[in-house]
């Protein structure tokens, strides 16, 4: 299996199998393939345990169904084209290793991969919608792709140091860091803040991705571009 990111701004992953090679991914993440790669959409992937895994991987913010795409006869290329303007990061998953994406994050992984919740805290609909804020946890043995939006900042938290971020810049960490949703004391805080009254606090040991787009200001930003319900 190779895997090629191509572009800029709106990455694609183009990955290349061999016979009887696959990758999985959440449905609906499809951009193109050729011939040779057959596609199965079920539960059962992406965390094991069946519906129980696959319940687990709903309340992580993920879908009910994954689909595995295989080469069957001959070599064959699958490829995922990034949702918004971003990166899409590559990433080595090890028996006894975790990490925690932000709840777009995952894009694919191979064969071993398991995602299911790994944090969920309501903060509000002005925050990030009714969902409130959710991590998934990936876990496994696999190779997968991570998809962050605009820039990738990386930094690496020694044994107690400890970052304060708006949760939606949180892109991914390992599992090592510890993680919390801290409220900002204060009622002019509260009352003029907007959604700078929570932060996430991440205290290492262990290292961080930041990304520079969230979804939310992404939004902010269209909505005066966008029809209202009324018009």
């Amino acid at each position: 299996m190779q895997h090629e990111i191509i572009g800029s701004t709106m990455p694609v992953l183009n990955i290349n199998l061999e016979n009887n090679e696959k990758v999985i991914a959440v449905s609906g993440e499809l951009s193109w393939m050729s011939p040779s790669i057959q596609m199965t959409t079920t539960t059962q992937f992406g965390g094991g345990g069946g519906i129980f895994g696959a319940l687990k991987r709903v309340a992580g913010g993920g879908s009910l169904f994954m689909t595995e795409y295989c080469a069957q006869g001959s070599a064959g290329n699958v490829a995922f084209a990034a949702k918004i303007p971003g990166h899409i990061l590559p990433v080595e998953v090890s028996a006894g290793q975790t990490y925690m994406v932000h709840r777009h994050g995952f894009l694919c992984g191979t064969p071993g991969v398991e995602l299911s919740a790994g944090f969920q805290q309501s903060l509000g609909a002005g925050v990030f919608g009714g969902n409130g804020f959710i991590l998934q946890k990936l876990s496994g043995t696999c190779h997968a792709w991570v998809e962050l939006g605009g820039e990738t900042v990386i930094r690496d938290l020694a044994a107690g140091e400890t970052l304060r971020v708006h949760p939606g810049h949180v892109g991914m960490f390992e599992g090592s860091v510890q993680f919390e949703i801290t409220r900002i004391k204060g009622i002019s805080n509260m009352l003029f803040g907007g959604d700078g009254i929570f932060l996430a606090e991440l205290t290492g040991p262990g290292r961080v991705w930041l990304q520079s787009l969230t979804l939310s200001n992404l939004a902010h930003a269209l909505s005066p571009y966008l029809p209202s319900k009324g018009g």
